[in-house]
């Protein structure tokens, strides 16, 4: 048995209860432990009908060529790269933990490179970070064989991570069947820069919501709506998805009605919107809802400015918050538990934030104005803390609602409809309270209400009827509950849409699969053709060599009755 045979035993596994085999010649070649640090991400298959080596990455399933002296490990090497089902950064760790095991840790200078550059994107942190002597040392204390890279190839290694990552989401995208939801936004920075971020919003082949920021990068002025859009198509087209686009959903800023306009056009001349487009622009609803509330709080009273200032007063010491906190001590089941805090102009719901915080302590705010004479004109009367804890309670559900459609790690489009029908109901409530200020809160932000959402949007209305926890029927019964008289309209209007919309995509899947039973009908008449035309080469090959092997019998039977005939 050669070297040869007992190469192939040992890579087919045979056990123990084989038969010994004898070994008539010294083998010339030992078998050489597959050492690589890729072979942690393939899984290999054995030899092909071709006798080539196969393995297999166990992320993508992928088939390559390995072994000998033609195929080495390079290839697959390069396929980690690229590979969507394999996590980069899993790699390294997976590389680390397995040689400290073994009990030697052989640092690999590329991985390690990879994760330090995701350690700074990650954590924030300056490039000139490896300039520190004393990180520096750290690292050669840790690993002296370990070359720290300077903060040139720090960056230089980000924009290496970024351009991989960005074509592996390529990838992604092409591959998936559905349409892309976009999001965007622009704002100054407190240099007076503008900077635009858009992005992306889809449910991969597992079907996971998925959300990846596509570009945040310098908007450079003018920013009109004009110059919005044409931003937004050139990124879009960088990253080939202008085609595969249903939404984008702003804020309500005049540039952002241009900017849709002119966007919508650009794309539907392409042909790549549905429906001409009809369901494009979405409006961002928590903003919506922010533009309502900071209607009604215009006209909130005195009671929330002194709160507000009486807050500012007590944190601008620290001997205030300690005086303040002392207070508790004599109001007995009274306990500081929840720190004060401040509102945000640009944020309602922080508002909310500071009078729920606020409100609990009021008696601790009355002792403190005994004792602090300066304290005073910031406390609210009894009659100022009622009327703030009846705008509490009436601010407290849009704070739930702008809570719940901010939400980033699950869908919210099945939540709008119920959502905003909610706030509906409780501003037409509010137009019968009672209390004077609450009422004069409610006409304010219905207004408001009415400008944005006095027709509900039938796209996001889709969500709800999609929901099987609500179907048509929740909006019939909601749709009733708002206006008995117009109900039945409202609903044979989101049932038109709807339907409308599924035989758009009923015909775009049925062109598509037109389109592959065209190519699969040519395929196999190209197969056919290609089968008939092998067929008749191998049949006049076989003819041939048929009629010369007659040929050749036949002369020698000639030679073989001359030879008789001259013995005769």
């Amino acid at each position: 048995m050669n070297s040869e045979t007992v190469s192939n035993l040992v890579t087919t596994g045979v056990g123990s209860e084989a038969a010994p085999v004898e070994i008539d010649e010294p083998s010339s070649k030992r078998l050489r432990q597959a050492t690589s640090n890729v072979w942690n991400f393939f899984k290999k298959l054995g030899p092909d009908k071709d006798g080539v080596e196969r393995a297999e990455c166990k992320g993508c399933k992928k088939v390559f060529k390995v072994g000998g002296k033609r195929y080495g490990t390079s290839t697959i090497k390069r396929h980690l790269d690229s590979c969507t089902q394999i996590k980069h950064e899993d790699i390294g760790q997976t590389i680390a933990e397995l040689q400290l095991k073994m009990g030697s840790l052989k640092i690999d200078s590329g991985v390690a490179r990879d994760m330090f550059a995701g350690y700074v994107v990650a954590g924030d942190k300056p490039f000139n970070m490896v300039d520190d002597r004393r990180f520096r040392n750290w690292v050669k204390y840790i690993s002296p064989t370990l070359k720290l890279p300077s903060r040139n190839t720090v960056k230089a290694d980000i924009v290496k991570v970024h351009k991989r990552e960005a074509a592996k989401l390529k990838k992604i995208l092409v591959s998936i069947p559905n349409r892309i939801c976009l999001t965007s936004d622009l704002w100054t920075s407190s240099t007076n820069e503008g900077f635009i971020c858009l992005t992306a919003h889809f449910v991969d082949e597992n079907w996971k919501l998925q959300s990846k920021i596509f570009n945040f990068c310098h908007m450079p002025p003018p920013h009109t709506g004009y110059e919005l859009s044409s931003k937004i198509f050139t990124l879009l087209t960088e990253w080939k998805v202008d085609k595969k686009i249903f939404s984008i959903t702003l804020d309500n800023a005049s540039s952002n009605d241009t900017c849709v306009e002119h966007l919508k056009s650009t794309l539907d001349v392409h042909g790549s919107l549905l429906c001409g487009g009809e369901f494009f622009h979405v409006r961002c609803s928590a903003h919506i809802l922010n533009l309502i509330v900071q209607d009604g709080m215009k006209i909130c009273g005195d009671a929330v400015c002194k709160i507000r200032e009486g807050i500012k007063f007590l944190r601008k010491s620290e001997s205030r918050m300690v005086k303040f906190k002392e207070c508790f001590e004599d109001i007995e089941g009274l306990e500081y538990t929840t720190a004060l805090c401040l509102d945000v102009p640009t944020r309602w719901n922080s508002l909310y934030a500071m009078l729920a915080s606020a409100i609990p302590y009021k008696k601790a705010f009355e002792l403190y104005k005994v004792k602090e004479a300066g304290f005073r004109e910031y406390c609210p009367s009894s009659d100022e803390w009622r009327r703030t804890e009846k705008i509490c309670d009436f601010l407290l559900p849009f704070y739930e609602t702008t809570k719940l459609m901010s939400g980033t790690s699950y869908p919210t489009s099945n939540l709008y409809f119920l959502q905003v029908w909610q706030i509906q109901l409780i501003l037409m409530n509010s137009l019968k309270n009672d209390e004077v200020l609450i009422r004069n809160m409610g006409e304010k932000m219905m207004i408001k209400f009415k400008k944005y959402w006095e027709e509900y949007s039938v796209v996001l209305a889709f969500g709800a009827v999609l929901d099987l926890r609500f179907k048509l029927n929740t909006l019939v019964h909601c749709y009733n509950e708002i206006d008995p008289i117009s109900a039945k309209d409202k609903v044979e209007h989101v049932k038109s849409k709807l339907y409308k919309l599924f035989e758009v995509y009923d015909q775009n899947s049925s062109t598509t699969v037109e389109s592959s039973s065209q190519l699969s009908s040519n395929f196999s008449q190209a197969t056919s053709s290609a089968i008939g035309t092998q067929l008749i080469k191998i049949v006049g090959v076989s003819i041939f060599i048929y009629l010369i092997i007659c040929v050749f019998y036949f002369s020698c039977f000639l030679i073989h009755i001359l030879f008789v005939m001259q013995r005769i």
